[in-house]
């Protein structure tokens, strides 16, 4: 079962049980988010985290939930620690499917109206 959209923007707000909402990003996952997950030594927690206090953006059809310095430093402030997860970026699919985990510091392309590079023509 695929958590809304709705339901994940509000899940900050709920109360959830640690094994269930484990469960619900598993169930989330596709085999590629899996593997990459496991190959770079990132975990469920850190998934979890990202959905929890990151921001959104839109990008390419696709929603990607990130933590940058913005949250880290936010959070930070009231009490959460999130520097483990500093740079961690959440992909999933219009339907909620989580397509990919990865760590990557640089939100360039998270940016509006920004394409991740320039040319040198």
């Amino acid at each position: 079962m695929m958590l809304s959209q709705t339901k994940r923007s509000h899940r900050m707000n709920q109360v959830i049980d640690k094994s269930t909402a484990t469960t619900r990003i598993q169930d989330q996952l596709t085999n590629h988010a899996w593997e990459r997950m496991t190959a770079r030594t990132l975990n469920l927690e850190a998934v979890e985290a990202v959905f929890d206090y990151g921001r959104v953006v839109h990008v390419r059809g696709a929603e990607v939930y990130a933590i940058g310095r913005r949250e880290v430093d936010f959070y930070a402030k009231r009490g959460i620690d999130l520097q483990l997860f500093e740079g961690i970026q959440v992909v999933c699919s219009p339907d909620g499917a989580i397509l990919t985990v990865y760590r990557n510091r640089n939100f360039r392309s998270l940016r509006p109206g920004a394409h991740g590079h320039r040319s040198v023509a």
